[in-house]
């Protein structure tokens, strides 16, 4: 049977909230483009691609999260899907922070492969990307729905951003097993 839903945590108006997500989204999406273009030199003995494996565990981590909170949701189980998904944005956040820096240490790796596994990285990396980009808002907006007790808009909107949300975890350690070599 299931559980009762959680009570709301979060108390701002919708139009307050997406303003501030809209913002933040932005913010975070120029930084990630600006930070991209610019390279610092790395401390003395620091292995600057430590940060694209603390990316990939990271993302995987977000990947099992999210299924997780995927079969509990199904269940019924609020809090631990709660958790799970919470969890998982907390882990997204790091990971950021975790990307910038990898970027700002190594700059870009150059793909060395070639032909269709060449085509397929970059279908991967194109989508990887873009999807990424594009989801925070949406990602943030679904949690806010959650937060502020609005269920069946969070529903809704939870089965079309969980899945782009989970290919973005999963393409991201795609991208890192392919790119690993090359570092």
């Amino acid at each position: 049977m299931p559980k009762a839903y959680p009570t709301a945590v979060v108390r701002i108006a919708e139009a307050v909230a997406k303003r501030w997500i809209w913002i933040f989204s932005i913010i975070v999406f120029l930084a990630v483009v600006i930070l991209n273009r610019v390279q610092v030199p790395a401390p003395d003995g620091l292995d600057v691609h430590v940060f694209a494996r603390i990316n990939a565990v990271i993302n995987s981590a977000v990947s099992v999260l999210l299924l997780v909170g995927l079969f509990k949701a199904k269940a019924g189980n609020w809090k631990a899907h709660r958790a799970a998904m919470l969890s998982a944005l907390v882990l997204s956040v790091l990971f950021l922070v975790s990307y910038i820096l990898h970027h700002l240490f190594a700059g870009e790796t150059t793909f060395g492969g070639t032909g269709s596994i060449k085509v397929f990285y970059y279908i991967i990396l194109a989508s990887h990307i873009l999807l990424a980009g594009l989801s925070l808002p949406f990602i943030l907006l679904t949690a806010y729905r959650a937060l502020s007790a609005e269920f069946p808009a969070h529903r809704k909107l939870a089965k079309r951003v969980w899945q782009v949300w989970f290919y973005v975890s999963v393409t991201g350690v795609v991208v890192y097993v392919l790119i690993s070599p090359y570092y």
